[in-house]
């Protein structure tokens, strides 16, 4: 929206309307370029800040990534190590319940023997 420079009666009384009136159209040439200027220089800035937000977020994008991927490599290693507890305490279970049936039996018949 440019703004129409207005000029006081005495710059017009002083120089003519012709003079004047020409000044005050290169003051608004002046002022539509200066504005057109600066919306190019601002898209062009404005260009650059979203190219520079885009890779960022696509660095975070990758580092969260591989943070995630390593987490998730911890957690599938320590659920590994804890299954292979888990079966060796069952195991030790197992074999304390059939040594201690095992023995049962043998008291059981040792006593019907005897």
């Amino acid at each position: 929206m440019p703004v129409t420079a207005k000029l006081s009666r005495k710059f017009y009384e002083k120089l003519g309307d012709d003079v004047a009136n020409e000044l005050v159209e290169w003051f608004n040439l002046v002022d539509a370029t200066y504005r057109s200027d600066l919306r190019e220089l601002n898209e062009l800035n404005f260009a650059r800040f979203d190219a520079k937000l885009e890779q960022r977020i696509a660095e975070l994008r990758a580092e969260l990534q591989t943070e995630m991927r390593a987490g998730f490599a911890r957690v599938d290693q320590r659920l590994a190590e804890f299954e292979t507890r888990l079966t060796r305490r069952l195991l030790n279970f197992w074999i304390a319940q059939a040594a201690t049936t095992v023995g049962l039996v043998f008291v059981v018949v040792k006593l019907v023997k005897g």
